[in-house]
């Protein structure tokens, strides 16, 4: 963990805001890059007077959106059953059949809340990209919906290291 905050931090200090947004956006497809750290650096930064909060926020939700659209396209693209055979394989972000599968049903029974609310809950947050691009919902209202809740998300994390700063 040492060694993964470092690095968000060396990346931070030489792009900014920009490397919040890149940051996420490697989370979102990546998902073992915590969030939940380049988030309230990224705060903290902006209470320093380094970087702009708003810059800061904007940067992450873009950079979540980007992230989400990806995983949804792969969703789109290949299809369940192309998914279903690549899950469980260590470089692909889905780790096992399972957990697909249970996606698609939470997908199926909740919809857009599904994906409101899964962009708030950690590792949740870049996995219901796929079941929503395997089931075709709307390219316009899954970017919306993950604009949405990922905006809220990082309003959360980035209040949170402005606020508490150096504590």
């Amino acid at each position: 963990m040492v060694c993964v905050t470092q690095w968000v931090f060396d990346i931070v200090d030489r792009l900014g805001a920009a490397g919040i947004g890149l940051l996420i956006f490697l989370e979102n497809v990546v998902p073992p890059i915590p969030s939940e750290v380049i988030l309230p650096l990224g705060g903290f930064r902006a209470s320093t007077g380094a970087m702009d909060p708003v810059a800061v926020w904007a940067a992450a939700t873009m950079g979540a959106v980007a992230g989400a659209l990806v995983l949804y396209a792969l969703g789109h693209w290949l299809g369940f059953e192309r998914v279903h055979r690549l899950c469980g394989r260590r470089w692909f972000v889905v780790s096992s059949q399972k957990d697909l599968e249970k996606g698609l049903a939470l997908f199926e029974r909740w919809g857009n809340w599904f994906v409101l609310g899964g962009r708030c809950i950690p590792i949740v947050r870049s996995l219901i990209s796929i079941p929503a691009g395997i089931a075709r919902m709307p390219l316009l209202r899954f970017t919306a919906l993950s604009a949405l809740g990922s905006g809220v998300w990082n309003a959360l994390f980035v209040s949170l290291g402005y606020v508490l700063g150096e504590r």
